[in-house]
Order: C-alpha cells, then structure tokens, then sequence
C-alpha cells in the first residue's frame, strides 16, 4: 500500500464518520413497488477476475450486494467493511466486487494486481471480477442490468462514483442503490438483512 493509499484509508475514516453524522452524501434509491425485473437477475453471468465464468443462477436463495470498487480511491477502505459484513452475513448474503476505472483512473492495475491488493491489505474474500467499466455505453453487462430499468424493472441509476452499492434480494429483485457514502455496516444495508 502506497503512502497515499494508507493516508487514504484514515481519511475514509473521518468521512465515513462525517457522512454518518451530517447525512452528507448518503443518498439510498428504493424500489418501493416492489418491481419484479422483466430480464432475469439470476441469468446473468461475469468472468471472475481469475478468468473463470460465474454464473448468478448459483446466487439464488441469498441477498446479493454488488459493488463497483477501485484500489485507489478515497472509498477504499470500505473494502475492509465489505469484508466483515461478508463474514458476518455469509449464510445470507453474497458480496461482488465489480473493480472499474470509471472514475478519474482510481484503479489503474490489472485483475492480479488488484486481487493482491485486496487480499495483503484488506483480507478480502469475497469474489472479485474481472476490471471492466461499470458506466457509459461500453459498461459491462451486470451493470447494464442494474442500470437499466427495461431490464431491472425500475433503475437507470448508474454508479456516481467508486463504491455504490447495489441490493438484490434472494428472489432477484433489486431492492435499494446506495451511494458511496452509505456504510456496508450501517443500518441501512444490515437493516434489510436481519
């Protein structure tokens, strides 16, 4: 981890305890209707950042939390929360680390670079996929469904920046878009789960 990297992750400290108290840059999206996607969540497939195909149709049964990361950005240190509430929820839930370049080239490293990052700084253990843009027309295709809302059912919301989160319920719907300053340990994600 880089100086900058490490000097990072304090800062997302003190951010994360602003936004929490301020409510600055919390935003959540719920599907209040309860919208049942017309395009199959459970159809939907990516390639492991090993170059192994994963198929969503092994993720029914459990909530699944997908979120666009990158390794060098002021959010960074939620990979450490997204960790412990993969640990804490792993029975129900199943985190998705989305590694993109989207913004402002916070993630320059390639699929082995990244995946050792988070596993000697973070522990991560949840799977992470392949590095591919999570926005725009050339955006990879489980974005484009959560994106989407002739496809998801009701969203056309695409990330705002680094670490957005997206819920999908263990039936497929999607459930609630949270912003980059929506905690993985607060109440508004482990709400839905408990």
């Amino acid at each position: 981890m880089t100086f900058l990297q490490q000097l990072k992750r304090v800062f997302y400290k003190l951010r994360m305890k602003a936004s929490e108290a301020t409510g600055l840059g919390k935003n959540t999206t719920n599907n209040l209707a309860m919208t049942t996607p017309p395009e199959p969540f459970f159809r939907l497939q990516a390639t492991l950042n090993s170059g192994k195909p994963f198929s969503f149709e092994a993720l029914k049964g459990k909530h699944v939390l997908l979120v666009n990361t990158a390794s060098d950005c002021g959010y960074t240190g939620q990979y450490d929360d997204l960790e412990k509430l993969h640990q804490q929820y792993k029975h129900k839930l199943v985190i998705l680390g989305f590694p993109a370049n989207d913004f402002g080239g916070q993630e320059p490293g390639g699929d082995d670079a990244i995946a050792e990052f988070c596993r000697v700084n973070y522990g991560v253990t949840f799977p992470l996929f392949q590095k591919e843009p999570v926005k725009g027309t050339n955006k990879q295709p489980v974005f484009k469904w959560l994106t989407n809302a002739t496809l998801n059912g009701w969203n056309n919301q695409e990330p705002a920046w680094n670490f957005c989160k997206y819920l999908v319920s263990p039936a497929g719907v999607l459930l609630h878009v949270y912003s980059s300053a929506v905690s993985p340990l607060g109440t508004e994600i482990q709400g839905t789960l408990q």
